[in-house]
């Protein structure tokens, strides 16, 4: 399968999830941040946290040496695991968010 995609896309993939994954939690962190400083609905943490995982993967330019586009998606995708990491071992009563 490596030889139909190239091996350097596979490098490339391999790059921006294991960027992905070291911003996982610090976007984590920021979105609890945001969520004990804001008061929105608990629906718009999925959309906040890929929103400040975006800025944050802007904004890591000097830690990594890909693009710009290729660190805003790395950002998107820290942003939105780190949402379901958290979901993950939330604990909550009952059925529904308030």
């Amino acid at each position: 399968m490596a030889e139909a995609i190239g091996l350097s896309q596979v490098d490339l993939v391999t790059q921006i999830l294991i960027f992905a994954t070291f911003l996982a939690g610090i976007v984590g962190a920021l979105v609890e941040v945001s969520k004990q400083t804001f008061n929105y609905p608990k629906n718009y943490v999925p959309l906040v946290a890929l929103v400040l995982g975006g800025l944050v993967g802007f904004a890591a330019a000097p830690f990594t040496d890909l693009d710009v586009g290729l660190r805003l998606w790395a950002g998107c995708l820290a942003g939105l695991s780190a949402t379901g990491l958290f979901e993950l071992v939330s604990k909550r009563d009952g059925q529904t968010k308030e």
